[in-house]
């Protein structure tokens, strides 16, 4: 297995996490470790480790969503179980029931109100490609997304607890044709907004 290269763009993986240069096929349904470290509001280096210790090997493969980057990714089933680990050890460190300041600020511990995001990606070359998402910071969120995607522009956010996320994915995005985990097409994103706001307005009402 070669060594990979270190990479200093958003989304490609640190080289001492046991990847493989082994090409991902396009139709198997694959998860990139970035959108699982920003979906579980956790650092992706952090996923790495988690991924090792469930002797999990990544694959890298294109992603034409971030201009044909080498992206680390994992399959559906891997990211199912990556989410259980997490879960597991944020559940344990909260039976403790004492965590210290230092701890209870640390990043890998998720902000739970946020905010639910469309990005258009492309707003004059494909103007209906989108992303929909969960950030507890849509600026430094927006901010990274523009490294692969510089004209992206946030078309309207919500205030959103995290729990919310998926099922408001599910519902926003319904009829839509999926490109990517997160990444959509629509004929027009005024319905996508409307969706979301017809969401989002039957939701409790949330503060940050």
């Amino acid at each position: 297995m070669a060594s990979a290269t270190p990479f200093s763009t958003a989304g490609a993986e640190p080289t001492s996490e046991m990847p493989t240069d082994e090409p991902a096929h396009f139709d198997e349904e694959r998860v990139p470790i970035l959108d699982l470290a920003e979906e579980i509001g956790v650092r992706q280096q952090w996923l790495f480790k988690v991924a090792r210790r469930l002797s999990i090997r990544h694959i890298k493969r294109r992603e034409p969503a971030r201009g044909n980057q080498l992206i680390a990714t994992v399959t559906a089933a891997e990211a199912a179980r990556i989410r259980s680990e997490v879960a597991r050890s944020r559940a344990e460190r909260r039976s403790d029931d004492c965590l210290d300041a230092e701890t209870a600020q640390s990043p890998y511990v998720a902000e739970e109100v946020g905010v639910f995001y469309i990005i258009q990606l492309e707003p004059q070359f494909d103007p209906g490609r989108f992303k929909l998402g969960w950030a507890g910071d849509i600026e430094e969120r927006l901010r990274k997304h523009r490294c692969v995607a510089p004209f992206a522009i946030c078309v309207k956010k919500w205030l959103c607890r995290r729990a919310w996320e998926q099922t408001a994915i599910h519902k926003v995005a319904d009829g839509s044709e999926r490109l990517h985990t997160e990444v959509f097409r629509a004929a027009s994103l005024v319905e996508i907004v409307e969706r979301a706001d017809a969401f989002f307005s039957m939701m409790p009402k949330v503060a940050r």
